[in-house]
Formats: structure tokens, sequence, C-alpha cells
């Protein structure tokens, strides 16, 4: 990709800046060493870390308390299967976007939403859009599909084995399933899909996972599959790789809108003109050609999907309630789209097809994520289609507020009154 002249030239300032530069780095007292061993994480373990880094670092007494401050070590247990060499924890503010009413398939009632961030002017907005969705009643939502995907590859001599391959491969469903299930109780094998690229072929697993995100869930099932697979198949591939960057995992692909990586949901609102007018202070015209001009702006980009920042509302929710932050990559791909209804109301709808998020497993039982989760007052069965449903109506109501701000040219003064 080539890099603008301009740009190039200031780089190349920069570099030679700091090369004159003297290198004010602390010299170690000792030749560095790491940290070899994962410990089994305790006070002692969290303790040990602490030396190595006021070692080889410049960090102090001072900073190791307020990594690893008393709360902290107090229940540094609780995080024993979701860290490696351990320092401590983050705090991160929290706050709360809502009431947000939804009548959804699984969520319904009004919502007080929890979002973590270091972005001022977020949580208003999503606040924002909340109130007004509420005021006009809720949005409905619906959880459309549910599968997460693993896609384990196989590299073969030549194109007349992975073809022999993919013929048994289709017979052995059912034996597949079998093995899946040796792995996990909570986890299903549902379907499968093949592809054959030249000598190559790939299969890609799709699992329902229950409560859980299930990431691990479908690693430790395929990796069950292929374990069999190589037992007992009739040509044996030359390499197996339990996952081949075909299922979409922790990015945006074209893959989104044509299959389901987690949970497919979609929300929708019809909001009455005189509440637009009254909580975004636009006409609902102008936030339609706003949004039409964003639409554009997204494809002339590249955008999978086309939506203003759902990033935004999943990354704050899901370091709330203990999800899987990267997947934030894939779970914000979506398609927003708005009308001008008959009665001049705003018509407001909002698909994404590959939210990743779970009410047991990964980080929900961590002491802070699990009181976000608390405060979502999830129903106990089907809790992590209810918790979808709530991911695609806080974004909806973001996607509402940062438009409306960006139509009445509210956007830019916001963020300086309310981040300075």
């Amino acid at each position: 990709m080539p890099i603008p002249l301009n740009r190039y030239l200031r780089l190349e300032s920069l570099l030679d800046g700091l090369a004159s530069a003297p290198d004010e780095r602390e010299e170690p007292v000792c030749s560095p060493r790491p940290l070899r061993h994962i410990l089994p994480l305790d006070d002692r373990a969290l303790t040990r870390n602490w030396e190595v880094l006021r070692r080889h670092t410049s960090l102090d007494e001072q900073d190791e308390a307020c990594l690893a401050d008393e709360e902290t070590r107090a229940s540094i247990s609780a995080y024993a299967k979701n860290i490696e060499n351990c320092v401590g924890t983050l705090k991160l503010p929290v706050g709360v976007a809502g009431p947000l009413r939804i009548e959804g398939l699984f969520a319904r009632g009004e919502y007080y939403v929890p979002l973590a961030t270091t972005e001022a002017a977020l949580v208003a907005s999503y606040h924002r859009g909340s109130r007004l969705i509420t005021a006009a009643g809720g949005c409905r939502a619906m959880l459309c599909d549910n599968a997460v995907t693993r896609a384990p590859g196989f590299a073969f001599r030549n194109l007349a084995d992975a073809r022999a391959f993919v013929q048994w491969a289709g017979k052995n469903f059912d034996n597949f399933q079998t093995q899946a299930a040796t792995r996990t109780r909570h986890g299903e094998l549902v379907d499968m899909r093949i592809t054959v690229e030249g000598n190559h072929v790939y299969l890609n697993m799709d699992y329902y996972t229950g409560e859980a995100a299930g990431q691990n869930m479908v690693t430790l099932a395929t990796k069950a599959i292929l374990d069999w697979i190589e037992i007992h198949t009739p040509v044996r591939p030359v390499h197996v790789f339990v996952e081949a960057n075909f299922s979409g995992d922790k990015k945006a692909t074209f893959l989104s809108f044509t299959s389901v990586r987690g949970k497919k949901v979609t929300a929708e609102v019809s909001l009455p003109r005189e509440l637009v007018r009254k909580y975004l202070h636009i006409d609902p015209e102008k936030m339609y050609k706003m949004w039409m001009m964003i639409t554009m702006g997204g494809l002339m980009s590249g955008c999978v999907g086309s939506q203003a920042h759902c990033a935004n509302g999943l990354a704050a929710l899901y370091l709330a309630t203990g999800q899987d932050a990267a997947c934030v990559s894939e779970s914000s791909a979506g398609l927003l789209r708005m009308e001008i209804e008959k009665n001049g109301n705003l018509y407001t709808a909002l698909t994404l097809p590959n939210i990743i998020v779970g009410s047991v497993g990964g980080g929900t039982k961590l002491p802070s994520q699990s009181i976000g989760l608390k405060m979502l007052q999830l129903p106990r069965q089907g809790a992590a289609f209810a918790l979808a449903e709530i991911c695609a109506a806080i974004c909806l109501a973001g996607e509402i507020s940062i438009i409306g701000a960006l139509a009445a040219d509210h956007f830019a003064a916001a963020h300086e009154r309310l981040a300075r």
C-alpha cells in the first residue's frame, strides 16, 4: 500500500528526531529475566510478578498498590482462569444508559445498561437514545439465528484426495456430532458447510453453545472431531488445522451477512416526529438525509455492513459484563436502515449478525463484571439470547443518537462540552 509523500516525510522527520534524542530509559539493575514460569494465581504469584517488574522497569510500590490493591489481592483467585502473569486489575469508569424499553423474544421490559468506557460523551449519547426509544414505547428486538463457528482446514496432496475426503466427510456428520458431544455437555454440533479450494478443504462447523459465548467450547469440540477424523478418514490429509481463518473469528468479514457467527439479532423502533424534535432537536427528514450520506460514505470506504458506531456501545457493554472485548471486531458489523413513514415518523432498524455474548463462562463471573450482568436482570432461561437482544437495542439507541447529533450539528459541541 503506497504511503502519501507528505506523511512519509513527516514520519522520517519524527524518526530523525528520535535518533538524535537521548535515551532516558533507566538501565536495568541486572540482566533482563523473563517471567519464566506461569505460576498458579495467588497472592504469592502476584507478589513475585511485581518483584520482577520493579527490578526491570521504572514501576514502584505506589504503582503496585494501584494495580494490585487490597481488594484485588483479596479476590485474586477469582481471576485464575482468566489471566496469566497477573499483576493486578484495571479500574474503568462504568456508566448507565436507560431506562431502555425492549419488547423482544427474550428481553422484555425496561433495562439499565452498564457501559464501561473512558470516552466522554459516549454514555450520554446512548442514554439519550435509550430515553427516546423508551418515550416512543420501546423498541422491538428479535433473535433470528444462533450458531458459533469453528472452521478447521485440511491440506491434501491433490484435488482428487480432497474430493474423496469431502465425499466421506459428508457421510459422517453424525459421527462428528457424537465426537463433539464427548468434549462438551452444553454445546451441540448442528450444521457443517464444506468449501473446497484446490487441494484444501474447509469444514465450517456450526455449534449451539447454550448460555455461553462458546468460543473455547467449539474449539475443544472441533479438536475431538479432528482427532477422530485422523484415525478414520480413508484419505489422510498432509496437514490438519483446528482453525483455518474461515470462521470470521475476531474480524469483520463478508460471511457476516451470508451466515452467522454467534447470535444474529435485529431491532426496530418507530419514533414519532415530535419526540425526535424534543430529544434530538432535529426533524426526521434531516435524520434520514444524514443516514443516506453515512451509508454512501460507508460503501465508498469499503465497510462490512453500514452503521455509525456500534463498536462504541458493544465494547462498553462487553467490558462491563465480562464478554470477549476482541469480538467487537465481528460483532459490530451491522446494517442500519432509516425510513420516513407516511405519518412522518422515523422508522429505524438495526441488524447485527455476529453478536458473541454469553451469560456464563469467560469473564462473566469476575467480581465487577458479574455485577454488570446482575444489573441487567436477565431471565434464567435464555439469558444469553436476552443479552444479545439488549446488545441490538442499545446499539440502536446509539445509532439514533449519534446520527441526530451529526444531523443537528451538535456532535463536536457535545464532545467539547463533556470531554474538556
